[in-house]
């Protein structure tokens, strides 16, 4: 396992930036381990919880989220003696920047290769939105180097209309936020449906202070990788992601919002018709943070099927 840095301290974490509103539940800081992870020519931040011997879950969030996102299903992770693992994704929260600048979906690919080699066993792959689709292109190949997969509301084939609030949002604030409550306002208007947070000091967690504005904690080059997929998101040939899906051979769940824009019927199934043995939950109500949206159903619908896995060993 990679070292352990000093707990980072304060704050009771939070989803972000599509899901910014704070998690009352979140475990101690004093049971989250701060870790580092040597990814593809840069270093990477993580969270850690649980015994260092259990099996292992890997969280990854998506596009412009951190590690935060997955507090509460940590604590959850280690209270069922898994060791669970919250990565920061290259230019997000506090993991390195793409010293080029440039992003895409194989660096993001091979910093999960990096990673999953300096852990003690295969672990299960918990993948939300751009998390998923970087680990649907790494246990497409074989053998896996995953036990099991759980795509967190996302699929091969992305709902546009979906895709473009998302890129939307992330590239509505270039010039930042003049405080806190400025920026919990911004992310209330784009999710009516979640209730605003009373208290937005948690927010500093997603954000980063510079020249006295806060700016969304990832790096703004990344963007470009959005407004890129954005216009690719109909895809003009074969489905780049398809292959992939059709080479998984683990055992896999997809968990979709009930309420989702980025995942419809069609495409769930879609993917039922490439990777036939997919389990799959549909969790009424909730939006594309599923996590965020129903908490509860969420844990229950993911430990459940790791469990039935036979505990990750």
């Amino acid at each position: 396992m990679p070292p352990r840095l000093p707990r980072s301290g304060g704050g009771n974490g939070g989803r972000g930036p599509a899901g910014l509103l704070l998690s009352r539940d979140a475990p101690a800081v004093d049971e989250i381990e701060s870790l580092r992870f040597r990814g593809s020519g840069l270093t990477l931040a993580a969270d850690g919880a649980g015994p260092a011997g259990g099996p292992v879950i890997l969280f990854l969030h998506g596009s412009g989220q951190t590690r935060q996102s997955w507090r509460r299903a940590l604590a959850e992770a280690a209270a069922r003696g898994y060791r669970g693992i919250a990565l920061d994704l290259r230019g997000h929260g506090d993991s390195d920047w793409s010293p080029d600048g440039r992003y895409g979906l194989p660096l993001f690919a091979a910093d999960l290769r990096e990673v999953i080699a300096q852990l003690p066993r295969p672990p299960v792959l918990v993948g939300a939105s751009l998390g998923g689709l970087v680990s649907i292109l790494v246990c497409g190949e074989l053998p896996a180097p995953a036990s099991a997969l759980v795509l967190v509301d996302i699929a091969p084939r992305v709902e546009e209309r979906g895709a473009r609030e998302v890129i939307a949002f992330m590239d509505s604030a270039p010039d930042g936020f003049a405080s806190l409550e400025e920026a919990a306002d911004a992310v209330s208007a784009y999710l009516p449906h979640r209730e605003r947070p009373r208290d937005t000091r948690g927010l500093q967690r997603n954000l980063r202070l510079r020249n006295g504005r806060w700016y969304w904690h990832w790096d703004p080059a990344f963007m470009q990788m959005g407004r890129d997929a954005g216009a690719k998101h109909r895809f003009d040939g074969p489905n780049p992601f398809e292959q992939p899906a059709r080479s998984l051979r683990l055992p896999t769940l997809l968990l979709r919002g009930g309420r989702s824009q980025i995942v419809s019927e069609a495409s769930v199934r879609e993917f039922h018709e490439w990777v036939p043995h997919a389990e799959y939950i549909d969790i009424a109500g909730a939006h594309h943070m599923v996590a965020g949206d129903a908490n509860d159903a969420f844990n229950d619908a993911v430990f459940g099927f790791i469990d039935r896995q036979g505990g990750a060993a």
